[in-house]
């Protein structure tokens, strides 16, 4: 069964907009913006199942360029 998670990021100072335009290449996240407040970031993330969520956070989204840190909060 497909699950989805919203990804909140936080972001290298100054490099907002290239972090989240590197995050909403990755296959599996369906959009991506900047936010203000304590996150720099969101996306929407989904995958066939809760280990490959893990998997594409983990080994995809984490290593964008400007990716600091990530809060994964998966949908219900």
């Amino acid at each position: 069964m497909a699950v989805t998670a919203v990804v909140l990021l936080k972001l290298a100072p100054g490099k907002a907009r290239a972090a989240i335009k590197g995050v909403a290449r990755v296959r599996g996240v369906r959009e991506a913006h900047v936010l203000t407040g304590p996150y720099d970031g969101i996306c929407m993330a989904s995958a066939k199942d809760t280990e490959s969520l893990g998997d594409l956070v983990v080994s995809k989204i984490q290593r964008v360029n400007g990716v600091v840190d990530t809060l994964t909060c998966l949908v219900v």
